[in-house]
């Protein structure tokens, strides 16, 4: 079972002084962050990818290599990759370079992103949003299978016997599909044989068991061992040495970039307080609370999706530093120990 962070790198507004961090300084804080991860045992950082001013993640690939030569153990990966607008010759020569950098700790998350800001601006049109994703990957795959490529498609210059380089350390560098539980990414993923992270950002977790056993289905009829699949999720949450902390913490910035995309999103009703709550109750999709408490819903998953990593988003909008860096501190020496002696026990019966 792997614990790790995941990140857009927000730059939102203090929801209290109504200050903001330059991207700058997050940049410098995302690096902080994740030589701290690398200390405290956690096993995965991510960084989203987002071309939007409240976010500093544009570039993962960058920010990961800047912190992997001041690491040793944790590995490195997008989260995720906005592949249906990219480059899969530059996703992989920047991974395979950031997995170069880091001696194989690298992994690319590739999605077709929820965000959709990276459409316009790199030319791609949204009417394409799918065939695109669907291109590249296949593209991005080929390109991690083998050094030399002959490819086409309908979207992009075909290749004819290029090379593509550097090589990654890893053989072949871990590509993952993430899926904010569409049916249709969790078939292909498992018809691929590829692990699959789901994001779990409402409702209960628990209602993502059916897409779970979709993915397994097609992995099992496209004849790839089931034993070996992997299966992560990302959530919101937050960790401090007490449960109300944690929850007084989180909430005013979760509040205020919820409503934010709420507003863009036409979501209509408002974020508040109940709603906040109600998702870190125990079955709840928000992490939020004292490092048992946050143990013990991380346990809870597993027990419901039979997941092999979880991944907290730390944080959902700007927080003060020294509080994050607190949180991966307990999350590592805390909340991990518990999980993993949990786990330990249980397959030990």
């Amino acid at each position: 079972m792997e614990i790790g962070i995941s990140t857009f790198l927000e730059t939102t507004p203090d929801p209290k002084t109504g200050e903001v961090m330059s991207h700058a300084e997050r940049l410098r804080n995302a690096v902080e962050e994740i030589v701290l991860a690398d200390q405290v045992g956690l096993d995965v950082y991510g960084i989203g990818e987002h071309h939007r001013a409240d976010y500093a993640g544009t570039a993962p690939a960058v920010v990961l290599a800047a912190a992997a030569a001041m690491t040793k153990n944790i590995r490195l990966t997008s989260a995720v990759t906005v592949l249906s607008s990219d480059d899969p010759v530059r996703v992989y020569q920047a991974f395979s370079t950031l997995d170069g950098i880091s001696n194989g700790r690298a992994e690319i998350m590739a999605g077709r992103g929820s965000f959709v800001e990276s459409f316009p601006l790199f030319g791609y049109s949204l009417e394409d949003y799918d065939e695109l994703f669907e291109e590249n990957l296949e593209l991005l795959l080929a390109i991690r299978e083998s050094e030399k490529v002959t490819w086409r498609g309908g979207h992009r210059p075909a290749i004819n016997n290029l090379g593509v380089y550097p090589r990654s350390v890893q053989s072949p560098l871990p590509v993952w599909i993430a899926s904010g539980g569409n049916a249709q990414s969790a078939v292909r993923a498992g018809m691929l044989g590829l692990p699959i992270a789901f994001a779990i950002i409402g409702g209960m977790p628990e209602s993502f068991a059916p897409l779970v056993a979709l993915y397994k289905e097609a992995a099992v009829r496209a004849g790839h061992d089931p034993s070996k699949l992997q299966i992560a999720t990302h959530s919101h949450g937050f960790v401090s040495d007490t449960t109300e902390q944690a929850a007084e913490s989180f909430f005013a910035p979760t509040q205020a970039q919820m409503n934010v995309i709420g507003r863009e999103r036409g979501w209509g009703q408002s974020y508040n307080r109940a709603t906040f709550d109600a998702a870190r109750s125990l079955r709840g999709a928000l992490y939020v609370g004292d490092p048992e408490y946050v143990a013990e819903k991380i346990l809870l998953l597993r027990k419901n999706l039979g997941i092999s990593r979880f991944f907290l988003h730390v944080n959902v909008g700007t927080m003060p530093h020294r509080e994050v860096l607190r949180a991966i501190e307990l999350l590592g020496t805390k909340v991990a120990p518990i999980v993993r002696k949990e786990i330990a026990r249980l397959e030990a019966k």
